[in-house]
C-alpha cells in the first residue's frame, strides 16, 4: 500500500439511487447546514480540491505535499520505546476503561510534570485537561469564551482550524499580522489597534505554524503585556516544541503567566510523530486565579463533560512517554527536518517565480513567495497549485488556504527522495508558465522581481 493511501479521499456519491432525487417532499428531515460556513475555511476543502485535480493520465506517481503527516513514511516512525509505553498499557488491562471528562490523573499529573520542566510558575494536575488532540483542545477553548458580540485575534497566516471552530462558535475573527520582514514577529502595535471591549483573546503559535520561527523571550514578553493592557488571556498553541531544529530556544509562553493569563495547547502528535494517537492537552497557566474567578475553568469542564473522551490505553501511557522525553529522543527527527530544508532551500535558488525569506527552524513547512509578475498564464497562488496539481500529480498548498495570498507552502516532513522529486517537477512546471519576454528576464536580471 502507498504511504500516501489515508491522504486521499473518495468522492461523497453514492454509485446507485433507488429513490427519485427530486422526490424529497415525503421527507421530514434535512441536512443540517449549521457547519458549512466553518467548513469553508478549513484546509481540507481546498486539499481535496488539489487531489481531485491529479490524474492517472499524467503517469507521475501522487506526491502530497500540502499538509503534514511525516508518520506516514518509514524514517520518521517514533521510539519503539514510545510505541512499548501504549503496548504495555494495552497488555496489562489497565486501559480498558472508562476515564473522566477532564482525563485520568496519572495523564495529567504527567502532563503538569512535563510542562513545569520550563516554568517558574508551575501548573498543577488540577490545571491540565487531557483532550482528543489539540484540535480539541482548540474546539473546548474557542466555545468556552464563545458569548454574543465577543471577538478573538486570529494570526495571518495561521492554522485554520481556529477560524473555522471560531467561526462554528459563533466568535467574530479578527486578524493581526505576522511580519515577514521581521521573521514573521506578532504586529503587536496592529493587535491594539484592532481590539475593542469585546475582544476576549488572540491567539500565538509558537513554534509557527506555518512560517516555521521560534519567538524570542523579548517578543513574547511584549505579547503578554500588550494582552495584559488589552484585559485579554493568550492562548499558546505549542504543540510544534519538539520540532525545533535551528538556534532560537523554545520559550513558553506560560513563563509570563504572572503577567496575564495563559492557556496552553499542547499534544504529542508533532513531537513524537503519532498524530493518530490523538492525545493532547489544555494548561491553564494562571497563578493569580483569573480563570477561576471568571468562570473559565467551569466553563471548560462543561464542555468537556458534553465531548469524547481521549483514549485512556494513550492516557494511561503518557507518564512513560513523557517521563522520558529528552532531546534525543527528538534528535534524528529534527536533523532530518534540517537536512529537508536546506535541500528544498538549494533547489529553491533555481526556481525564479519562489523566493524563500527565512529558513524555517522549526515545524514541518517551508513557506515560500510567490513571483506572479514573472509567470503567465497563473492568476493567484491557488490558481498555481491548481495547476501543478492538474499537470504534474504535485500537491502543494496555496498560502490562501493560511490567510497569505500569493505564497506557497511545501511540507517538508517526508523523505529526501520524495522532495528530490517534487522540486524537479516543481521546476519544469514554473519554466513551461515562465513569461518568455525579454522585460520579464531584465527585471529578473536586474533583481526587481
Amino acid at each position: 500500500m502507498n504511504h500516501n493511501s489515508n491522504l486521499v479521499l473518495p468522492s461523497h456519491q453514492t454509485e446507485t439511487q433507488t429513490q427519485d432525487e427530486t422526490d424529497i417532499s415525503v421527507w421530514r428531515f434535512r441536512g443540517s447546514d449549521t457547519a458549512a460556513k466553518a467548513s469553508s475555511v478549513t484546509m481540507r476543502v481546498i486539499v481535496y480540491k488539489l487531489f481531485d485535480e491529479c490524474s492517472l493520465d499524467v503517469k507521475k506517481p501522487l506526491l502530497p505535499l500540502a499538509h503534514g503527516d511525516p508518520s506516514v513514511y518509514p524514517c520518521y516512525r517514533t521510539s519503539i520505546l514510545v510505541e512499548n509505553a501504549v503496548v504495555d498499557v494495552l497488555r496489562s488491562g489497565k486501559g480498558n476503561s472508562y476515564g473522566p471528562a477532564a482525563g485520568i490523573l496519572p495523564a495529567r499529573q504527567a502532563v503538569a510534570d512535563y510542562v513545569n520542566r520550563d516554568l517558574t510558575n508551575k501548573v498543577k494536575p488540577n490545571d491540565v485537561f487531557i483532550t482528543v488532540g489539540c484540535n480539541q483542545g482548540i474546539e473546548v477553548v474557542l466555545q468556552s469564551l464563545a458569548r454574543p458580540n465577543a471577538n478573538i485575534l486570529l494570526p495571518r497566516p495561521s492554522y485554520p482550524h481556529y477560524e473555522a471552530r471560531a467561526v462554528y462558535s459563533g466568535l467574530e475573527v479578527r486578524k493581526f499580522d505576522l511580519l515577514p520582514e521581521k521573521e514573521w514577529e506578532i504586529d503587536l502595535p496592529g493587535i491594539e489597534a484592532m481590539a475593542d471591549e469585546n475582544t476576549v483573546a488572540m491567539v500565538i503559535i509558537n513554534p509557527n505554524n506555518p512560517c516555521g520561527n521560534v519567538y524570542s523571550y523579548d517578543h513574547l514578553k511584549k505579547v503578554a503585556e500588550t494582552a495584559k493592557k488589552l484585559g485579554i488571556m493568550v492562548i499558546a498553541d505549542e504543540v510544534y516544541c519538539q520540532t525545533i531544529f535551528g538556534d532560537n530556544p523554545f520559550v513558553p509562553m506560560g513563563e509570563f503567566s504572572s503577567i496575564t493569563p495563559v492557556i496552553t495547547l499542547g499534544g504529542i502528535s508533532k513531537g513524537w510523530i503519532v498524530p493518530g494517537w490523538r492525545i493532547g492537552w489544555i494548561a491553564l497557566n494562571d497563578p493569580k486565579g483569573i480563570f477561576k474567578s471568571t468562570g473559565m475553568v467551569q466553563s471548560i469542564q462543561q464542555n468537556l463533560d458534553i465531548t469524547p473522551d481521549a483514549t485512556t490505553i494513550v492516557q494511561a501511557a503518557l507518564p512513560e512517554i513523557l517521563g522520558k522525553a529528552n532531546k534525543e529522543l527528538f534528535a534524528k527527527k529534527n536533523s532530518m527536518l534540517k537536512q529537508n530544508v536546506e535541500l528544498v532551500c538549494d533547489r529553491l535558488k533555481e526556481i525564479p517565480c519562489l523566493v524563500c525569506n527565512k529558513k524555517p527552524e522549526s515545524c514541518t513547512y517551508l513557506l515560500t513567495k510567490l513571483k506572479l509578475p514573472l509567470l503567465e498564464d497563473i492568476e493567484d497562488d491557488m490558481d498555481f497549485c491548481m495547476k501543478l496539481a492538474k499537470e504534474e500529480n504535485l500537491v502543494l498548498l496555496p498560502g490562501v488556504a493560511l490567510g497569505l495570498k500569493n505564497w506557497i507552502r511545501i511540507t517538508i516532513g517526508v523523505e529526501a527522495q520524495m522532495l528530490e522529486d517534487a522540486l524537479e517537477r516543481l521546476n519544469g512546471f514554473c519554466k513551461r508558465h515562465l513569461k518568455k519576454t525579454e522585460s520579464s528576464f531584465q527585471a529578473l536580471s536586474n533583481g526587481k522581481i
